[in-house]
């Protein structure tokens, strides 16, 4: 479904103003626009795992939840939640204990410590068991809520309070785990990478898509973090447009296997540019390092050529 700027902004809002989460923080914008994308007539249960998210827009009495229903679960639980949840309405629809014209839908937030790491075991069986669930990672790179601990999405040298860069270590010495091409392989339908690109339509389009296409659905969201990554709270759209323009954060989406490349930069940006606006990669830049900037360039290009072999291949099996 192709939506223009104003079908966007004048959908229902589901996630509203009075959160404390810190200016510069990408996670309320993804949500917000995560749940534009659901039909204004249609039900939703939302289940999000402990994180900076949960901490920060349901602290008792208030909440920031609105025309949803809400539910915080453990850190490791999200996923596993909201399959209880989708399997019980559907024993109550087909026993006749529930009678509801419109549409629930079932959609749960984590972040990538609680996705990737903590979290993984849950979601990974909420998928092989054909749960009818969307699961949305907003992934923030590192344990953000606790202070910045290195998770395994944190990427290559990042400096964090687990992997701190000094004279031994380079930051994180292991490359970040790819979780979106692990949901692929768990055979789902749809599941996409996005970030907040643009005029927003990317991350609206792909939403849509994943939570009114039939059984488990992912999304993979890039969600930049001020605190720990160490940009200027102004500098949001900037540091997005960079991850994806760099092809550090490909747009993308497999759809029941098949490969659709969103964006394709005319010419790539190079990483230095990403990188450099960051704290937590400034080690870097010293002369004895720079060298390393060149292994994350390869890394990316490396990724980037397989998107673009995976694209071709799975759309000439689809024709």
């Amino acid at each position: 479904m192709a939506y223009i700027l104003k079908d966007i902004v004048n959908k229902k809002d589901r996630f509203v103003s009075g959160h404390r989460m810190c200016a510069g923080c990408a996670a309320p914008v993804i949500v917000r626009s995560v749940l534009r994308s659901l039909n204004d007539e249609d039900n939703a249960v939302v289940s999000v795992a402990t994180s900076c998210l949960e901490v920060s827009s349901c602290i008792y009495p208030y909440t920031s939840w609105d025309h949803c229903s809400f539910i915080h679960t453990a850190f490791e639980c999200a996923a596993s939640t909201l399959s209880g949840v989708e399997a019980t309405y559907n024993s109550l629809k087909k026993t006749g204990k529930l009678k509801n014209e419109h549409e629930t839908k079932f959609i749960a937030f984590g972040g990538d410590g609680g996705t990737v790491d903590i979290g993984f075991q849950a979601l990974s069986g909420a998928f092989e068991r054909g749960h009818n669930i969307t699961y949305v990672c907003y992934d923030n790179e590192a344990y953000m809520n606790t202070g910045t601990q290195r998770s395994s999405a944190t990427p290559h040298f990042a400096d964090t309070t687990t992997s701190p860069a000094g004279e031994k270590t380079p930051g994180k010495v292991q490359q970040r785990k790819d979780m979106t091409e692990i949901m692929v392989k768990h055979n789902s339908p749809y599941v996409a990478q996005t970030a907040l690109y643009g005029n927003l339509k990317d991350i609206h389009e792909k939403s849509h898509k994943a939570i009114y296409t039939d059984g488990p659905t992912y999304l993979n969201v890039f969600s930049p973090c001020p605190r720990g990554w160490g940009y200027n709270t102004e500098d949001l759209a900037k540091i997005s447009k960079l991850a994806v323009d760099t092809c550090f954060w490909p747009l993308y989406e497999v759809e029941n296997g098949v490969y659709k490349l969103n964006y394709k930069p005319i010419k790539k940006v190079p990483v230095e540019e990403f990188l450099k606006m960051q704290k937590r990669f400034k080690h870097l830049f010293k002369e004895e390092n720079r060298y390393l900037i060149e292994e994350i360039q390869k890394e990316i290009d490396k990724k980037w050529e397989y998107l673009l072999m995976m694209e071709k291949i799975t759309n000439n099996k689809e024709n």
